[in-house]
């Protein structure tokens, strides 16, 4: 027999044409009359479920139950009883029951409670398997017909759909998936450089121009679409920004959240480089790079400065809102770490009467770069899953978790987004550049870099796509689908070091296209 069963009823005689219908399905069935010869039994024998009714004499099922839940705690039991009581299926539910079925039962009742709880697994892989099979060739097909970003938006969420549902399961499809996902990134860099520079070119024609179809939602445009209209209307505003934070960990903490929040769901594009100076710092001054340089210089912060690269979000801010001449007021805060979380979670009333609460969230970013300097994160988010499950835990059992909480119990408006998102890396490209060229491994700029233009995007005139140019020479280049820039001083070395290391600042569909979301609490 492969999977060996337990069934617990003093009446048990009665079942025996189901314990036959069991057996004939492959089962073994292993019969016990009373609750303390069922304990001693779970010791003997390695059971793979347990069927166990509620009203026997001696220790009843909920007795019976915690004790076999004590001892053995990843047994599943499945109450098979008379009791309809409300009390009764709250205390079975509550001492984690897998399943909870009343009398009288057919088999195939039996038969579907042990398939869900023993095979659920290998059926959910097969299953799973099966649709992605045949949704592989229509997303294939979609990526090959895409021609605006709104058509990159949807299979992008299609591919994200399929890695998380496959990654649930035990699935042979993921290498595939892999594959289809490493082809999207191909065609969607050759969609980015024949249209990004058009794009650009449009918004910088004036402020009359609407994201739509010719000219996607990007960074510049948040507050202007997003804020600015839900105050227009009335409402307080939470902007929380979470720092480098891609659609698929969003997915995994929408999780978290949904209960809590009537949630709408989008993508947008962020600017390039989707690097935190350039993207957060277009969001928060509604302006492309040149134009803050230009206009801001004082807020502006050079590539080769010291001086850190986010240090002015709360003056952009204001800038913006001076511009379109809103008398809006606002409040800022940057929390690093849980202490900081904790801080603001003790002030957050202060602040309610502010029409605009401005929150970035910097644990994405900061867990990014420990994965790559820090052997120890790495061996625990040494995958694509595993990078996401620490987020989600991050939002279960962080101080971030009980400020989203506490928002929920408040009527703003809470929109929920991000600055750029980040790629796994795997090949290196050779560039060669001066001493004075950046540490970024998706982006370079100087005026003496080295590199075959047919591995990069090139950007020979910053100002064509709104970047500052520190040099009348400056040349930007973009590393694309999963590359990163390699020098080749110590080549070898620092392939290795920096190889399938999450990066940022390039053209990718993780980087480019990541979460807007909208929510309102449930509970107003």
């Amino acid at each position: 027999m492969d999977y060996k069963l337990l069934w617990i009823d003093d009446e048990i005689d009665l079942l025996k044409g189901h314990i036959m219908f069991l057996e004939k399905k492959g089962y073994g069935v292993d019969t016990v009359t009373n609750g303390f010869d069922a304990l001693e039994q779970c010791d003997k024998e390695d059971y793979d479920l347990v069927l166990l009714d509620e009203n026997m004499p001696g220790l009843s099922g909920l007795e019976t139950l915690q004790r076999i839940k004590e001892a053995h705690p990843a047994l599943p039991v499945v109450m098979v009883t008379k009791s309809e009581e409300e009390n009764i299926m709250n205390q079975a539910i509550g001492s984690k029951i897998a399943d909870y079925l009343i009398k009288p039962v057919n088999p195939t009742q039996i038969l579907l409670s042990l398939k869900k709880n023993i095979h659920q697994k290998r059926i959910q892989t097969e299953v799973t398997d099966q649709n992605y099979q045949q949704n592989f060739g229509k997303i294939s097909l979609e990526m090959g017909e895409a021609m605006t970003m709104e058509d990159w938006k949807e299979v992008y969420k299609k591919l994200v759909f399929w890695e998380l549902e496959l990654s649930e399961t035990d699935s042979q499809m993921k290498e595939m998936l892999l594959m289809q996902k490493g082809e999207a990134n191909t065609e969607f860099a050759k969609f980015i450089k024949k249209n990004y520079e058009k794009w650009i070119r449009l918004r910088l024609s004036g402020d009359q121009y609407v994201p739509g179809e010719d000219v996607p939602l990007m960074s510049p445009d948040i507050f202007k679409t997003q804020v600015f209209p839900a105050l227009d209307k009335g409402e307080k505003v939470t902007l929380i920004v979470i720092d480098n934070f891609r659609f698929d960990q969003w997915r995994m903490i929408r999780n978290e959240i949904a209960d809590m929040f009537s949630i709408e769901e989008n993508l947008y594009c962020s600017i390039l480089p989707t690097a935190t100076q350039y993207a957060r710092n277009a969001i928060f001054s509604g302006l492309m790079p040149d134009k803050i340089e230009k206009m801001f210089p004082d807020l502006w912060v050079d590539e080769d400065s010291e001086e850190g690269k986010n240090l002015n979000e709360a003056p952009l801010v204001q800038t913006q809102l001076e511009r379109y001449r809103r008398k809006n007021t606002f409040s800022y805060h940057k929390v690093n770490d849980s202490v900081g979380a904790e801080k603001l979670l003790t002030q957050l009333s202060t602040y309610r009467q502010h029409d605009l609460n401005v929150i970035v969230l910097n644990f994405v970013d900061m867990l990014s770069h420990a994965r790559t300097e820090n052997r120890m994160v790495k061996e625990l988010a040494n995958n694509e899953a595993a990078y996401r499950s620490i987020t989600q835990s991050w939002m279960r059992h962080s101080a971030v978790g009980e400020l989203f909480r506490t928002l929920a119990q408040s009527d703003r408006r809470i929109i929920l987004t991000t600055d750029h998102g980040s790629i796994r890396t795997q090949n290196p490209v050779k560039v060669i550049g001066d001493r004075n060229v950046n540490t970024n491994l998706r982006y370079k700029l100087g005026k003496t870099l080295t590199y075959n233009p047919k591995e990069v995007y090139e950007i020979k005139d910053p100002h064509r796509v709104g970047l500052p140019a520190p040099n009348i020479s400056t040349t930007y280049i973009f590393a694309t689908e999963q590359d990163f820039f390699a020098y080749p001083n110590n080549y070898n070395y620092y392939v290795s070091y920096y190889k399938d290391t999450f990066q940022h600042g390039g053209i990718s569909l993780e980087e480019m296209l990541i979460p807007l979301i909208t929510m309102k609490s449930k509970g107003k």
